[in-house]
This record gives structure tokens, C-alpha cells and sequence, in this order.
């Protein structure tokens, strides 16, 4: 059995990326500094995932254990100079303590010319999640290690879609996520062989990040915002609306007319992804409030994000985007008390106006035809 390292024993590891693990016959230590989950991972080594939908199937884990990346650290460089394969879900400003993690295994391998190819994936919600990875790792080696690293260690950039809603169950393993997943990786960077069921490898990573971003985040946020604006409490009540349902539609149409004149999509697949995600959002069985996936509107309208990026590709291939635009005009009155971007968003428009808090959010230009559309359709 091949043997994994998996960082971030959360739902996430848990319910999409050690799950599809074992399924290829990897046997997945997961690393945390949660004391609980641990050491319930390390003695009962199984778990179980809920596929919520209208049949909620269950799936049992097993072949897994735990590791205490605080207390166990002679455990974690065993297994990670062991390792085949090493994957991390842990959000993308943890990546460089996982790079300081990975030095002494690296070393290691390298002083002992170990000749064996190993992959280490960051399934992040980043762009080049794993090439950060490497960026943070490579300074701390020395020149031996360095040389090692680029013969036989690999850093595939991946993009990962499975939504996994917050939630509380009596058993602490027991992890509830959405039928639907998305793994894609990079196989122009991969080393040796590397072959997990389910993953899609592509030598085009670019394309899948932007058709997903696009299409599953900006219809997420499109929902959230529209959804806030009528005062529905989760995604779930706010896809009951019919005119919010239309208003992703139409977002999506653009995003998708977009991504297939850019990228060369199947407009038939396309349009098959689009429904597939709305109906994703539509799931009942998942509970997600709106204000949670409408958090952090500053990042949201930011130059290279989900919604003023494919307006800058649509305004380039000269397409429609007025859906985008009201899409950015509900993110403006997002005006929720306990999130700090929420709070500062609407102190700037207060401040400043609606156009200079654009220019200042965007990044765009004054007199940029985005802003004239925006401020135009207000």
C-alpha cells in the first residue's frame, strides 16, 4: 500500500482529499494540531462521509491515521521521508509553517540519496498553490537538498471544488459534503507517476482554475449577495427566488460565453457545468448562510477575482456583462456587521463615494469603461 501525508485533518482532508486517497490504495496519515481529532483518527483509524443529497450515502474510510504536528515530531519526519505522495488542505497562509515542516524529511532524502520520486500537492483555494509551496521551501535547504528536490520531487498545481458546508456532528470524524468534487492537477509538473482515482490531469491547470472560479465562485457570491439584499438567511432560501436564480443565469451565461471564447470550452460542456453548478447551489440537503459565503467583499472585488476579472475578459472579447455588473453593485451593499471587509467597504463609500471606492477596491483606473458601467447601472 502506497503511503500518503495529508496536512489539515479538517473536513475538508477528511471528506474530499482523504477520501479519493484511499480509494487509490494510499494509506493517509493526517497531520493536525487539533488534539482531538487525532487522536481519534490514531485509534480508531476510520472514519465515515456523508454524501448529502436526497439518497446520503456513506462511506467508510478506512486505512488512516494521525499525527500531533506539535507534540509528535520524530512520527511526522518518519512518515514524511516514507512518504509516496504528501497533499495539504489547510488554507494558503499556512503553506510556509508547511514548508518549514518539510525541511528535515527533504534533507534527509537528500543526504541519503533516497531514489525515489515523491509529489507534493497544496490542495489550496489558491492560484500555483503548490509552486508557493516550493517558493517557501527551497530558500530553507541547503545547495544538496536544492539539486535533490529538482530530480525527484514534484510541486503539480492543483485547483479543487466540493463544497463542504459548516457543520456539528456527535461523531468528530463524521465529515458531511456535497456529491459533486473536482480534482484537477497539473501533469506537466508531476514526477515519476503519479495516478489517483478521480483526479483529472490536465497540462492546461490555467483554464480549470478560471472555468471554476468563474463559474462556481462567482455564481456563489452572486447568490450571496442578491440573497443578502432580500434578507434570505442561506444560499439554500435564496435559490427559492426565482429572480435571483435568472440573475445567475445570466451571470453565468457571460462567464461561460467568456471561458469558451478564451479557452477553447465545449459550449455544450460548458452549459452542462452551468446547470450542474446551479443545481449545486440549489442541494437542500446543504445548509450554508449567505453572509458566510459572501464574507470578505474587498478580496471579492479585487482586480484578479471572480467578478471584476471576467469583466475585464468580456470587455476585451467585447461581450456582454451586465449581469457581472449587478453582481457588483449587491456586493457594494453588502453591509453585514460581523465581517471586518463588510464594515470597511461601506466606510469607504461612505468617505468616498461610490466611483473612488471602485477605482480604490478594483484597482481600475478612473474613467475605466468597468467603472463608467458600474457607476452608470447603479
Amino acid at each position: 500500500m502506497k503511503k500518503a501525508v495529508h496536512f489539515g485533518a479538517g473536513n475538508i482532508g477528511r471528506g474530499f482529499i482523504g477520501l479519493l486517497l484511499n480509494r487509490s490504495d494510499y494509506f493517509v496519515n493526517f497531520v493536525d494540531v487539533n488534539d482531538a481529532l487525532i487522536d481519534a483518527l490514531r485509534e480508531r483509524q476510520s472514519y465515515t462521509v456523508e454524501l448529502i443529497d436526497d439518497n446520503s450515502e456513506k462511506v467508510v474510510v478506512n486505512n488512516v491515521s494521525g499525527i500531533n504536528s506539535k507534540t509528535e515530531l520524530d512520527k511526522l519526519q518518519t512518515a514524511l521521508i516514507e512518504a509516496d505522495l504528501i497533499t495539504t488542505a489547510v488554507g494558503p497562509n499556512i503553506l510556509p509553517i508547511i514548508a518549514k515542516s518539510l525541511v528535515n524529511s527533504i534533507e534527509y532524502r537528500a543526504e541519503h540519496k533516497i531514489e525515489s520520486y515523491l509529489n507534493i500537492i497544496a490542495c489550496e483555494n489558491t492560484i500555483e498553490g503548490s509552486t508557493k509551496l516550493m517558493n517557501a521551501l527551497l530558500p530553507l535547504l541547503s545547495e544538496r537538498a536544492q539539486s535533490y528536490v529538482k530530480e525527484w520531487v514534484g510541486f503539480p498545481d492543483s485547483a479543487v471544488d466540493r463544497i463542504v458546508p459548516n457543520q456539528k456532528n456527535d461523531d468528530i470524524l463524521w465529515v458531511k459534503v456535497e456529491p459533486f468534487y473536482e480534482w484537477v492537477v497539473d501533469q506537466t509538473k508531476i514526477k515519476g507517476e503519479l495516478n489517483i482515482d478521480g483526479v483529472h490531469f490536465t497540462d492546461t491547470l490555467d483554464a480549470y482554475i478560471e472555468r471554476k472560479l468563474f463559474t462556481v465562485n462567482t455564481g456563489h457570491t452572486t447568490v450571496a449577495y442578491a440573497g443578502f439584499l432580500k434578507g434570505y438567511p442561506t444560499i439554500k432560501d435564496a435559490m427559492l427566488d426565482e429572480s435571483i436564480v435568472k440573475l445567475v443565469e445570466k451571470v453565468l451565461s457571460e462567464t461561460g460565453t467568456m471561458l469558451v471564447k478564451k479557452h477553447g470550452f465545449d459550449e455544450t460542456l460548458q452549459k452542462e457545468y452551468i446547470v450542474k453548478t446551479i443545481k449545486r447551489f440549489k442541494n437542500p440537503s446543504i445548509i450554508d448562510e449567505v453572509t458566510r459565503v459572501g464574507r470578505s467583499p474587498l478580496r471579492k472585488l479585487s482586480k484578479g477575482d471572480r467578478f471584476i476579472k471576467p469583466m475585464l475578459e468580456c470587455e476585451s472579447l467585447g461581450l456582454s456583462y451586465d449581469g457581472l455588473v449587478e453582481s457588483v453593485l449587491n456586493a457594494l451593499k453588502f453591509d453585514c456587521v460581523e465581517d471586518e471587509e463588510s464594515v470597511k467597504l461601506q466606510a469607504l463609500i461612505k468617505e468616498k463615494g461610490l466611483e473612488n471606492t471602485l477605482i480604490e477596491v478594483t484597482g481600475l483606473e478612473k474613467g475605466h469603461p468597468i467603472i463608467q458601467r458600474i457607476i452608470k447601472q447603479a
